[in-house]
């Protein structure tokens, strides 16, 4: 196999959406592993919602954007989620996958394959090759790659108050893709974050840790919920009637299976 190029000009991309929120994301990682990264500014308090694969410096590349203080969550721990949280002095995830994160778990985080040759069986999108498409530096080394384990500072729980100072977040624990995704709400803009819970395109429920029960209640939660606007862990953000299209969608399908 030929080598991969080197790529050029920056590893993230940034997106400002306004209103505090930039989007990050990963342009040479394949659409599986490429997650999108949340920088929230708040008043006294910055969030980076999840920290991508981990093949690039995130907090180095993002150090503009932050204030005076920051601090990194992982909506779930899986590595596509949390390459970068060992970066960050502050880091918060779930209760329940607070371990798999503080020990870099394999069986967690599902860091246990060479990034040279990705083969996942997921419907939609493609593998059977390498996870990126470029390399960040020409000495790079896919094979060396692993997950770093992160100080976890804070485990979250259903209920828990994220304080930014200007904006608040509710945890909300949506179990399912994995024991302890969780999603942040915003009741005031009607904002939710909502990882790998739900997202605009193949959703994953047979990992070793999923939960397909506990996905159809986690589903009519976010069906009940007054959502304006999903910004989700992969894929485009949405508004509330591409939600309910999309839960609706993944409860047919149990329906259809069962």
């Amino acid at each position: 196999m030929n080598p991969l190029p080197t790529a050029t000009g920056d590893w993230f991309s940034f997106r400002d959406l306004g209103e505090g929120i930039t989007l990050i994301t990963e342009p040479h990682v394949i659409p599986l592993l490429r997650c999108n990264i949340w920088h929230i500014r708040g008043r006294g308090l910055d969030l980076m919602v999840d920290t991508g694969l981990g093949v690039s410096s995130l907090h180095a590349a993002s150090r503009h954007l932050f204030g005076q203080r920051i601090a990194a969550l992982a909506t779930h721990v899986h590595l596509d989620h949390v390459g970068g949280h060992h970066e960050f002095a502050e880091c918060w995830c779930h209760r329940l996958e607070a371990d798999a994160l503080t020990r870099a778990d394999p069986d967690g985080t599902l860091a246990d394959f060479d990034l040279n040759e990705v083969n996942i069986d997921v419907p939609g999108y493609a593998t059977g090759g390498p996870a990126l498409t470029a390399l960040p530096t020409p000495d790079y080394d896919l094979s060396a790659w692993e997950i770093q384990q992160a100080t976890v500072t804070r485990r979250l729980d259903e209920g828990d108050t994220i304080d930014l100072g200007n904006r608040h977040f509710e945890v909300l624990h949506l179990p399912g893709h994995s024991p302890g995704s969780i999603g942040l709400w915003e009741a005031k803009t009607a904002t939710l974050f909502s990882g790998d819970a739900i997202y605009d395109g193949p959703l994953l429920d047979n990992l070793h840790h999923s939960d397909r029960v506990a996905y159809a209640r986690t589903m009519e939660r976010l069906l009940a919920l007054p959502v304006s606007v999903v910004h989700a862990g992969h894929d485009p953000s949405f508004g509330r009637e591409r939600l309910r299209e999309l839960v609706r969608a993944y409860l047919d399908g149990l329906d259809r299976a069962a």
